[in-house]
């Protein structure tokens, strides 16, 4: 049987990206995400259900994110669940915690109305070194006068 392991979350930021590096030198980060879903309450009337997911994230798209994104920035990520295992030091007892390992992380517009950064996408599946990972990038789209209007469309 064939498995599957993806997420796909668009959310907000709940507080500034939190930037640290391995004893190897390789940047990680930890962001937290809320993520709303509108439900119909009991009489007729709406709410929003707030789930909160905490995604690491590695390499550039780590370093990037600590850079420019803070609390309230909206953001689009896509990685697979991951689920941490440890031993409570004060209770000695077993604990664990499912989380996000972020794969793809786009920055979404900050919703101020203000000016906003190009989105900006980031993959850490591939290697931060440049040794041939894949190292998407985003970017802006192309000038509205880098393409010629034709008349005669066949359709």
């Amino acid at each position: 049987m064939a498995n599957l392991n993806k997420v796909m979350l668009i959310g907000n930021l709940t507080r500034d990206p939190e930037l640290r590096h391995t004893p190897k030198g390789n940047a990680v980060g930890d962001i937290s995400i809320a993520v709303n879903r509108r439900v119909q309450d009991g009489n007729g009337g709406w709410k929003d259900e707030t789930t909160f997911v905490d995604v690491t994230i590695w390499g550039n798209t780590a370093e990037n994110a600590h850079k420019y994104l803070s609390k309230g920035r909206g953001v689009f990520v896509e990685g697979r669940l991951q689920l941490d295992t440890w031993d409570d030091r004060e209770t000695g007892k077993k604990r664990s915690k499912l989380k996000v390992v972020g794969e793809v992380l786009q920055f979404l517009p900050d919703g101020k109305g203000g000016g906003t950064r190009p989105s900006q996408e980031s993959n850490v599946s591939g290697s931060s070194s440049g040794s041939g990972g894949d190292n998407r990038q985003g970017g802006s789209p192309a000038p509205a006068d880098d393409f010629a209007e034709e008349d005669d469309i066949p359709f």
